[in-house]
C-alpha cells in the first residue's frame, strides 16, 4: 500500500530538492551548511535563563488538567523544570535512550525539505534563541521555549515519536505532488494544535497550545472553537490561522489512532485528488464531521486578537 511516507528515498544524506516545488524562500546564514545546523547551542545569558524559568512557571500554572498525560510524563522524564534553558546534549542523551531522538540547534525557521530530512532521521530542529521580555507573551517565529518545552516532551512517547519520523519522510512525497500546503495542515492540526481524548476529558498535545497560556485554556475549555474528531482527508483540505487562536481543533482517540490514520493511509491517491488550495474555511463544520463540540465562534466573530475580544 502507498503510505503517507516515501520509503524509497535514502535519507542518510540530504536528498536533492525536487524540481518545480514551491517552498518559502529563506536566506541561509553564512555560518551554517546545507543542513542548517548551528555549530553549537547558544551560550545563554542569565536573563535568557530567567526568561525560560518564568515561561516555564507560567505554563505549569495552567497545564495540569489540560495537557495530555504523555506530555506531562515527558516533561518529568526530561527534567525540563530543573532551571534555565535545557542543555541540548544532555536532553538528547535521554531522548535517545527513550525513543532514539535528538534535539539539534538551528538559527531560525529552516526550509521545508531540510526540516523533513531532520525529522526523517529522528532529529528535532530547535530554535537556538529565546524570546525577550518584550515578546514574552507572543512570538511568531518559534524559539527555544516553544520548540523544547512545547515539542520535545512528546518525543518521549514511542508512538508519537514514530509518527514524527514518518511525517518527515512524508514531506518528500508531498513535494513530489506539490501538496506541501495540505501536509502543512496535517502538521498544524496535530503536532502544533492537536487534542486527544483521555479518560478524564479532552487534553492538549500540540506544541502551539502547550507553549501558550491563553491557548491552553481556550483550546480545551472555551465555547468559541469547534472540536472535531480527526479525519485526515478533511484536515488536509482545511485552512488554518497562524497569528491567532484557532477556530477549530481536531481530536484524536489515541496516538495509535493518529498513527493509523496517517502512516497507514494511501496518500498517493489522496494527493492526486487534492486541489492546490484549501476546500474548507478554518471555522467550517461539514456534514462528514464527527463533532465533539460545535463552537459559537464568538471570539473570532468579535474580531479576535487585537480587538479586545475575550477568548471565551
Amino acid at each position: 500500500m502507498a503510505t503517507v511516507a516515501d520509503h524509497k528515498t535514502d535519507f542518510s544524506t540530504l536528498p536533492e530538492l525536487p524540481k518545480d516545488v514551491f517552498t518559502a524562500p529563506l536566506a541561509k546564514p553564512s555560518h551554517v551548511g546545507d543542513d542548517w545546523l548551528e555549530p553549537a547551542q547558544t551560550q545563554y545569558s542569565s536573563e535568557d535563563h530567567a526568561v525560560w524559568d518564568d515561561l516555564f512557571a507560567r505554563q505549569m500554572e495552567v497545564l495540569p488538567g489540560r495537557a495530555a498525560s504523555a506530555f506531562l510524563k515527558g516533561l518529568e522524564r526530561l527534567d525540563l523544570g530543573r532551571g534555565g534553558v535545557p542543555d541540548f546534549g544532555a536532553m538528547s542523551e535521554e531522548l535517545d535512550r527513550l525513543t532514539g531522538w535528538s534535539v539539534v540547534p538551528v538559527p531560525m525557521l529552516i526550509p521545508d525539505h531540510v526540516f523533513f530530512w531532520h525529522l526523517a532521521n529522528r532529529r528535532f530542529p530547535a530554535g537556538n534563541f529565546i524570546r525577550t521580555r518584550e515578546t514574552f507573551d507572543y512570538i511568531q517565529e518559534p524559539d527555544v521555549f516553544h520548540d523544547v518545552f512545547g515539542h520535545v516532551p512528546m518525543l518521549t512517547d514511542p508512538v508519537f515519536a514514530d509518527y514524527m519520523q514518518e511525517y518527515g519522510r512524508a514531506g518528500w512525497k508531498a513535494m513530489r505532488y506539490n501538496r506541501l500546503k495540505a501536509l502543512g495542515s496535517l502538521y498544524w492540526y496535530t503536532v502544533e494544535f492537536g487534542l486527544i481524548e483521555e479518560a478524564d476529558g479532552i487534553k492538549a498535545y500540540g506544541a502551539g497550545i502547550l507553549s501558550g497560556p491563553t491557548e491552553a485554556v481556550f483550546a480545551v475549555e472555551a465555547q468559541s472553537p469547534n472540536r472535531i474528531m480527526l479525519n485526515v482527508d478533511r484536515v488536509m483540505r482545511t485552512d488554518y490561522v497562524i497569528s491567532d487562536l484557532q477556530p477549530t481543533y481536531f481530536v484524536i482517540e489515541s496516538f495509535e489512532d493518529l498513527y493509523r490514520q496517517t502512516v497507514e493511509r494511501d496518500f498517493d491517491r489522496l494527493y492526486r485528488n487534492l486541489g492546490a488550495g484549501f476546500t474548507y474555511a478554518n471555522s467550517a463544520v461539514i456534514d462528514v464531521d464527527n463533532v465533539v463540540h460545535r463552537g459559537t465562534q464568538e471570539y473570532h466573530l468579535r474580531g479576535g486578537r487585537g480587538s479586545g475580544a475575550k477568548p471565551v
